[in-house]
């Protein structure tokens, strides 16, 4: 009886990821391709809820005075194009919400909030808006990013649950295997050789195949970052006895959730294609 209440449950919380799934996937796809202002709005309200989910979660006296101090570098990051007024609001908001924190708790996590949270989320936008600039360039690329990351999501959950094996990291999170993050790396990497094949084929974006094997190779290695992002919020979520950052998304839990792999990669995607590749 208990198993037959353990699978059904199981079998609701899936019917719930995908129907929530069904419904983000299309808000976010077109506002990637309509762009300015449709995806910095939407940036900014999932930045909020972010915000509000680190806050509340986050044992604190003022919840809501650290949730303003996660709120206004985000808009800079998302809104001012200008680097040096982007790095001075997050260190001195930084600052100024590690001094305010001293006599809390959970200091340390109430202060990172703030770079995790504005770097995050401002890489994406830095990376449609600056890496990616010429429309529809932009979209195609910064969709791109957001498959390997959403393959390693699904390849992970798939594998992982019907080959089990080896716990990656039982002290972090028991249900991730080491089956779990091959498959969801194998799955990034076959997304973006058939993604890039698509785009030559229909002449969409001029990709040749040393091109390609390059952009296959560099989805694994985005997978795998994404998949570390995954283990820091479980092992925040472990650290504060939580099991979700909240239960905004039906079958998802929170943003925080939903979103832990994409605002780790999105800083190493950003860094990757701004710095690191003009070295090569």
């Amino acid at each position: 009886m208990a198993k037959s209440k353990t699978k059904a449950k199981k079998t609701n919380n899936t019917a719930k990821r995908i129907i929530a799934s069904l419904i983000m996937l299309p808000v976010v796809i077109i506002a990637l391709w309509k762009g300015y202002p449709y995806l910095d709005v939407l940036a900014m309200l999932v930045g909020v809820l972010l915000s509000w989910e680190w806050a509340g979660m986050v044992p604190s006296r003022k919840p809501m005075v650290y949730f303003g101090a996660y709120v206004l570098p985000l808009a800079v990051s998302i809104f001012v194009y200008s680097t040096s007024a982007i790095v001075l609001t997050i260190i001195f908001t930084t600052l100024f919400t590690f001094l305010k924190s001293r006599r809390e708790k959970e200091s340390f996590l109430l202060t990172l909030g703030v770079p995790y949270i504005s770097v995050g989320i401002g890489s994406m936008m830095w990376i449609y808006h600056d890496i990616f600039a010429y429309s529809p360039y932009n979209f195609y690329m910064t969709l791109w990013f957001l498959l390997m990351v959403w393959a390693m999501d699904t390849g992970g959950y798939i594998v992982g649950y019907n080959l089990k094996g080896p716990k990656l990291a039982p002290s972090i999170s028991p249900n991730k295997t080491w089956s779990g993050l091959i498959g969801g790396i194998v799955l990034s990497v076959a997304v973006s050789e058939l993604y890039f094949r698509a785009f030559a084929h229909f002449n969409l974006i001029a990709v040749d195949h040393k091109s390609q094997i390059f952009f296959a190779v560099l989805g694994g290695i985005i997978a795998a970052v994404s998949q570390i992002g995954d283990l820091i919020e479980s092992a925040i979520k472990r650290h504060l006895d939580l099991k979700d950052s909240s239960d905004l998304i039906p079958g998802h839990g929170g943003v925080f959730d939903r979103i832990d792999g994409l605002i780790f990669a999105a800083p190493f995607v950003y860094w990757l294609f701004a710095y690191a590749l003009w070295y090569f």
